[in-house]
């Protein structure tokens, strides 16, 4: 028992190190450490989809403040790159650590203990648009592709990932599959591509209803992308369907600062 689980956290320590260095090898991020607390009230904590109930801290020798476990960091990101001056094309990741007790399942996939690459860049000028958004994506999926085929010399685990990842959009995921929950599409293209990144997670389907939640302050599900389909944000899925990350650009308003980040 015990040879197994080392083997295992070993495991997990070389898929966890490999990644991180191939994402900062193809996006070309620094990593820096984050929080894991926000103060309530100063702005930096993530209202995922505006209703999850954060895990709040007392903390005995700060009396005229409130804390929070954080959920992400998605805006202190931007608001460091912004402190920091940061340049277009730069950016940063951190090992993030979270606590969300509001996950509406719990599974091998879903928990209240978030730990996650959390990245963010300042996007080139003239470039907040749908081709640097797939650009982006297919660097993301190199790494974790590179990843997979290092764990399958390593370890011996047959590679299964496609050399290339399709991108869809939600509405076009309605259009194929009508008669389908948004999960059961996501599983039925992730299974018949092998890695999808889906577009548009957040607004009003053709059917009425969003595909899922996302934050109501900085997600961008509104903005046209292509061939008359609206969002400038997605998840990746792979062929077991898995979420391996999610990404969004800007704020649903285009005059906003935070527009220049990703």
């Amino acid at each position: 028992m015990k040879k197994s689980f080392i083997h295992q956290q070993q495991e997990i320590s070389f898929v966890k190190n490999t990644f991180t260095q191939y994402l900062i090898d193809k996006l070309g991020i620094v990593e820096v450490q984050g929080p894991i607390l926000s103060q309530v009230g100063d702005g930096m904590q993530d209202n995922l989809n505006g209703i999850e109930n954060p895990v709040s801290v007392h903390v005995k020798e700060i009396t005229d403040a409130e804390y929070e476990v954080v959920h992400s960091l998605a805006k202190w990101k931007r608001h460091t790159l912004a402190r920091f001056g940061f340049n277009e094309g730069e950016g940063l990741f951190v090992h993030m650590k979270a606590l969300r007790p509001d996950e509406d399942e719990l599974d091998p996939i879903h928990s209240i203990y978030v730990d996650q690459w959390d990245w963010e860049k300042v996007i080139p000028n003239g470039r907040r648009d749908i081709d640097y958004l797939k650009e982006t994506v297919e660097q993301v999926y190199k790494a974790i592709r590179l990843t997979e085929l290092a764990v399958e010399v390593r370890f011996d685990i047959e590679a299964v990932l496609p050399k290339t990842i399709t991108f869809i959009h939600t509405e076009e995921l309605v259009e194929r599959y009508p008669d389908l929950t948004p999960k059961e599409r996501e599983n039925a293209a992730a299974k018949e591509y092998g890695a999808i990144f889906l577009i548009g997670i957040g607004g009003v389907l053709p059917d009425g209803k969003p595909h899922d939640g996302r934050a109501p302050d900085y997600d961008d599900w509104t903005s046209e992308s292509e061939n008359g389909y609206h969002g400038l944000e997605g998840n990746h899925e792979l062929c077991l369907g898995i979420v391996i990350n999610g990404y969004s650009c800007g704020r649903r308003s285009p005059k906003t600062p935070s527009q220049n980040y990703w």
